[in-house]
């Protein structure tokens, strides 16, 4: 293998194990946030990691990732075809065709695989932060499998793989703004929709309320390793070791900072509330979240008033979104992850730079609204947006659909209201 290609190989393989670390942390974070009696969230992203390597290695990896039909689903058989492979030697040694070519990162197919189920498992992770304690184990386990074969695969096809229609078209999301963040807030919605009708059914008014119980030391351990963990998920997208993978690491991490910063001053100004550590964290969080569709195409200046932007963007979504009492969302998938990656893929048409987005792979992204982009920065904010609602229609609708179906299957998707009440 080319020197060049072996360190990249090297850089992404590293980078998607920090990504699989992020989908345990998701437990940390809710255990954290809820209790140690939600020891159960560990189990339940263990369980996402397990079965996301296995469905993805035998044919949600292709269907997102392999030559598309007409823009819409990838070839399953495409080789190294089902179970990558499975007994052909130098099936998973031999560069992945998206990725080959002149200037390209050179990944072998087994990096490339590895690399993008980390993100399909923690995109899951971040969906299941609604299921709590309400729904069946059994439940969960079938719709990983549901999602890692159709739902999570959609978006990434459509995005992430250049022969996707969205892709064709202009569109472009760097680590996962909308195709992990903002899919995996659609997909919650689909699942706490379903939740709702069983509760109602059952004469309940309201949601059944899922309160914070925090726990510091979880806490703070599950955001220390998202946060390391997003070393992996924003640099490693760079899909190459260069130079413009040490700028995305100054911009996720400087967008974190300035997010904790501002969520902090904010939430002092407005509520006269002493700092604290949930506000520290949600902060951080929101931060990340928002530079993540952006973390390749901006400046690391660019990535502080994105963090500034992001800390009253996440108490206005927070106070939004506890309008409605249908629902129960303490770890803020909604105002966090929903809100936050739509904002940041909507923020490219205005805070992207041509001369970041080439070293990232997209030299023909143009420079966005804030520097003179123009026409073309208007054009990219339109597909941008069209992306959006695409997305989180098919998500929404696919992930109810199947939590609908899953209710017929096992007589109902929750378990018995004393086990989902965790007082």
């Amino acid at each position: 293998m080319d020197p060049t290609h072996l360190v990249n190989n090297l850089w992404v393989l590293l980078a998607g194990l920090l990504v699989f670390l992020m989908t345990i942390a998701v437990g940390f974070l809710e255990v954290g946030e809820l209790g140690e009696s939600f020891h159960q969230s560990l189990l339940k992203t263990m369980l996402i990691t397990g079965i996301a390597l296995v469905v993805m290695g035998i044919v949600g990896f292709n269907i997102a990732f392999a030559p598309t039909w007409y823009g819409v689903i990838g070839n399953p058989g495409f080789a190294p075809g089902l179970f990558l492979g499975g007994l052909s030697e130098g099936s998973v040694t031999s560069v992945w065709w998206s990725v080959s070519g002149p200037g390209g990162p050179g990944l072998a197919t087994g990096t490339y695989f590895l690399f993008e189920t980390a993100f399909a498992a923690v995109t899951l992770a971040l969906v299941g932060v609604v299921f709590l304690r309400k729904v069946k184990l059994g439940v969960v386990a079938a719709f990983a499998v549901v999602y890692f074969v159709l739902i999570w695969n959609l978006p990434a096809a459509w995005i992430w793989n250049p022969g996707g229609w969205l892709a064709q078209m202009g569109m472009v999301d760097f680590a996962g703004g909308l195709v992990v963040h903002g899919a995996a807030g659609a997909a919650g919605l689909g699942v706490m929709l379903q939740i709702w009708l069983e509760e109602k059914a059952q004469g309940a008014h309201e949601a059944r309320a899922v309160p914070i119980r925090m726990s510091p030391a979880w806490f703070t351990l599950g955001i220390l390793l998202l946060w390391i963990g997003w070393f992996g998920f924003n640099p490693g997208s760079v899909l190459r070791f260069n130079d413009e993978a040490i700028v995305v690491v100054l911009t996720t991490f400087l967008a974190a900072g300035a997010a904790m910063v501002s969520l902090l001053a904010t939430v002092y100004l407005l509520q006269r509330k002493p700092i604290e550590l949930l506000t520290c964290g949600n902060g951080i969080l929101m931060g990340l979240i928002v530079i993540t569709p952006l973390a390749g195409f901006v400046s690391p200046a660019s990535a502080i008033v994105l963090g500034a932007l992001s800390g009253p963007l996440f108490l206005a979504g927070e106070r939004l979104f506890a309008r409605w009492t249908w629902y129960t969302d303490p770890i803020g998938l909604l105002p966090g992850h929903l809100l936050g990656g739509l904002f940041g893929v909507s923020m490219i048409a205005f805070f992207a730079q041509t001369g970041f987005a080439a070293g990232s792979g997209f030299p023909s992204l143009p420079n966005g609204i804030l520097f003179g982009g123009g026409v073309p920065a208007l054009h990219q904010l339109g597909i941008e947006e069209f992306g959006i609602l695409v997305v989180l229609i098919v998500v929404f609708s696919l992930s109810f659909v199947t939590c609908a179906l899953l209710s017929r299957a096992f007589g109902g998707i929750l378990t018995t209201p004393s086990a989902a009440d965790p007082r």
